[in-house]
């Protein structure tokens, strides 16, 4: 296990109010991957193993290096204003740990670009079903 950071910006938490999601503005977040995490990723990929991303900004950390390298995982500090929505291609992260997040969020628009729109309204339809908690400090879900 490694980390890295996200600056989390107001994006993160502001709702999206446009109905073309393509119209949402993302406002840039500074984020940091230093070279021995670059490397441990890089070796874990050869391997043909998996790379688990706790958390959303831990995702976004991780795809938005790689948007930066075509797909490769380099040291970077910088900012990225990366917006994950169904249809992107993840390049890094295949599996995530993450919340439960609010309605019109970016990052639930995230976990459904990951997992499928409709499986993830399967599991909030369970979690709402069986009183989970949701946001910062709620639930918790593995996406394989």
């Amino acid at each position: 296990m490694d980390f890295v950071t996200l600056h989390v910006g107001l994006d993160t938490f502001r709702p999206i109010e446009c109905e073309d999601v393509n119209e949402h503005k993302m406002h840039s977040e500074e984020i940091e991957l230093d070279a021995s995490t670059a490397e441990l990723i890089s070796e874990t990929r050869k391997a043909g193993n998996r790379v688990i991303a706790v958390g959303t900004t831990s995702v976004r950390v991780l795809e938005g290096v790689a948007s930066l390298y075509h797909g490769h995982v380099e040291p970077y500090k910088g900012r990225t204003r990366l917006f994950i929505t169904p249809g992107y291609h993840f390049q890094v992260v295949d599996a995530m740990i993450t919340n439960f997040h609010l309605p019109r969020s970016t990052l639930l628009l995230l976990v459904s670009a990951f997992a499928g729109k409709a499986l993830i309204e399967k599991a909030y339809q369970e979690a709402i079903r069986e009183r989970y908690r949701f946001y910062s400090f709620g639930d918790a879900m593995l996406i394989l």
